[in-house]
């Protein structure tokens, strides 16, 4: 039995930011599909969820899903609520040997598997009865990277519609994109018969696939950063004591950067009075949480103590602000 001629879930999350350890969901979907399904039966197979995050929603990720704070809180249910029924739908699925189909896959069960720990619910593997990573699990993005491994080009969804012919009628919307995301891994496995097999095969291969072509792409980003890290893991990345710790640390650091607020304008201050007593500690105030947020993000990215930390002999082994930002 080859699965892309068999039922399949689509899943999709639109959050609130990259970072899987912190973004929290906003708007989800979770699609029915069975194979000749289209745009125009979505209507009836789709099942969607808007959330109230809890946190403001950056104007930068309301730029790609549409979602402001404001229209989350007055129109978004509880997260947790949100996070639980996501969670029983996928396992509704994979307990019966349907496959969930998800771009990208390993953000988006992350963030899910994030957010119901925050809120002590179950995880999706206790849900389905071990801690095991939850599968069987399809994602286009590493079958179209181990597939046609040498094609120039984006690997985006909106990118690989139009590579493979599917119609993305509304791309960032969740529903929309769950069904893309199985239009894309179907019309792949029709190009690739290698790819038609079994789906807990399928599943293996691309654990395997996953961590090659992450240690690829974490080797070809280190000509330029030698701290560059990617993980590996798929299709979840499993929370570990360090990044327990991490995570902590990068919430601090946002929380901080929101604290100081935007950077100032450098020319906006050409031509102003001299600032007040009140105004001088504000600015003061709000470079010190900025710089100190940068301090601890250059920690995160490269495990040392900041520059202006460091004693003369760790400069000397690292080197200087100068010498390494050359």
């Amino acid at each position: 039995m080859s699965w892309h001629t068999e039922p399949l879930l689509g899943f999709d999350l639109e959050t609130s930011g990259l970072n899987v350890e912190t973004a929290r969901i906003v708007t989800a979907a979770a699609v029915d599909y069975k194979p000749g399904d289209s745009i125009d039966t979505l209507p009836d197979r789709a099942r969607l969820w808007l959330a109230n995050p809890g946190i403001p929603i950056p104007a930068e990720a309301t730029a790609v899903h549409g979602v402001t704070t404001e229209q989350a809180r007055s129109l978004g249910r509880p997260a947790a609520d949100v996070a639980n029924e996501i969670a029983d739908a996928l396992a509704a699925a994979l307990s019966t040997g349907i496959p969930v189909v998800a771009m990208n896959g390993r953000y988006d069960f992350t963030v899910l598997d994030r957010e119901l720990r925050r809120y002590g619910l179950r995880t999706l593997q206790q849900r389905l009865g071990g801690e095991t990573t939850p599968g069987p699990v399809i994602d286009p993005f590493i079958l179209d990277k181990q597939a046609d491994k040498w094609r120039r080009g984006s690997r985006k969804l909106e990118a690989l519609a139009v590579h493979y012919g599917v119609t993305l009628a509304a791309a960032h919307t969740a529903d929309a994109d769950a069904l893309a995301a199985i239009e894309v891994a179907v019309a792949i496995a029709e190009k690739f018969p290698q790819l038609q097999v079994h789906p807990e095969q399928l599943h293996v291969w691309q654990i395997r696939w996953a961590a090659e072509q992450a240690a690829g792409f974490q080797q070809h980003l280190r000509k330029t950063d030698p701290y560059a890290v990617i993980d590996g893991d798929w299709p979840l990345i499993p929370l570990t004591p360090e990044r327990k710790v991490r995570a902590a640390m990068a919430d601090l650091a946002e929380r901080w950067e929101q604290m100081a607020g935007p950077a100032p304008d450098p020319s906006q201050g050409l031509f102003v009075d001299e600032a007040t007593p009140a105004e001088s500690a504000r600015v003061e105030r709000a470079h010190t949480y900025r710089t100190a947020a940068s301090d601890l993000r250059d920690v995160l990215r490269t495990g040392l103590p900041p520059h202006g930390l460091m004693t003369d002999a760790e400069l000397e082994q690292h080197g200087t602000p100068e010498e390494t930002a050359s």
